[in-house]
């Protein structure tokens, strides 16, 4: 299988010259790898870095907007501390991909940020919340209405230990495979999900479409490991951008990972015809938002 990972020498998380071109790349399914781009961690916050500061969650979690944190047990000068490393994430991240991805420029919606501390490889999971699995990306709570969904990670383990992930066929060839399978929702049940406070806003056709698509991902074992796939490490001390509702992935193994989610609007793309929200339309021979 051709690798879908494409690097880019790059050290800094801002300045250097803004690129159409990289969008494109990432556009085509592929993940952009930075092997020396390194978010630095400050000595006095490595205190933070243990499975035991989460709550319930599986990451700790922050919103950039209203300046919540969530998912630790964490309190005092720890908790202050936390939110202050994922702010600064959040910040050099939301620079990078204004330089890296031109067109994306002023046009993103920042989404949460994570701390991951967990080790993934033999973690207790049901099926469905095994992110061992390939699958997809899409949001069971926050219906996206056919946005992208763009993240940033970034290795940040401070025992010299990589991240772990499989990257799957492409995105067309996954929705094909499962088609058969996937059912459109039935007629007012997305307002009915917001009714009842299941989800934050309406669930839109291609939002049912996509969790039946990473359910089924999930649940088929033989697809799982008969699938397209190859293996690839990212090392701590680098960063790599993906469309994770395009880009098939499961991370295997790795602990103590930062990410930042972003909601890309499809005017923003270069080609929306290459977003999931066109490939599912195609597919499905409907307008799904």
């Amino acid at each position: 299988m051709i690798s879908r990972i494409t690097p880019i020498d790059r050290a800094t998380w801002d300045g250097g010259a803004a690129s159409a071109e990289h969008a494109a790349t990432l556009e085509s399914g592929n993940v952009l790898f930075m092997p020396s781009l390194a978010f630095e961690v400050a000595p006095s916050e490595l205190r933070l870095f243990s499975p035991g500061l989460l709550a319930t969650a599986k990451n700790v979690s922050f919103d950039a907007r209203s300046g919540r944190l969530g998912g630790t047990s964490l309190d005092g000068a720890e908790r202050v501390c936390m939110r202050e490393l994922l702010a600064r994430f959040s910040v050099q991240a939301s620079t990078l991909v204004g330089q890296v991805l031109l067109p994306y420029r002023g046009r993103l919606e920042t989404g949460r940020t994570s701390f991951r501390p967990v080790e993934i490889a033999g973690r207790a999971s049901s099926w469905r919340k095994d992110d061992t699995r390939l699958h997809i990306d899409s949001f069971p709570a926050t219906p996206v209405h056919g946005k992208r969904i763009l993240r940033v990670f970034s290795n940040v383990n401070p025992d010299g230990r990589p991240r772990t992930w499989r990257i799957g066929e492409d995105f067309d060839r996954v929705a094909r495979r499962f088609a058969a399978l996937l059912r459109l929702p039935f007629p007012l049940s997305g307002s009915l999900l917001r009714l009842v406070r299941v989800t934050r806003s309406r669930r839109s056709a291609y939002d049912a479409l996509m969790l039946q698509l990473h359910d089924r991902m999930k649940a088929d074992g033989v697809y799982q490991a008969k699938a397209p796939q190859t293996t690839v490490d990212f090392p701590p001390g680098s960063t790599w951008v993906a469309f994770t509702d395009q880009v098939s992935h499961a991370a295997m193994a790795g602990q103590y990972q930062l990410e930042q989610t972003f909601l890309v609007p499809l005017p923003a793309m270069l080609d929306e015809q290459r977003s999931p929200l066109r490939v599912l339309e195609r597919i499905m021979g409907r307008p799904l938002v």
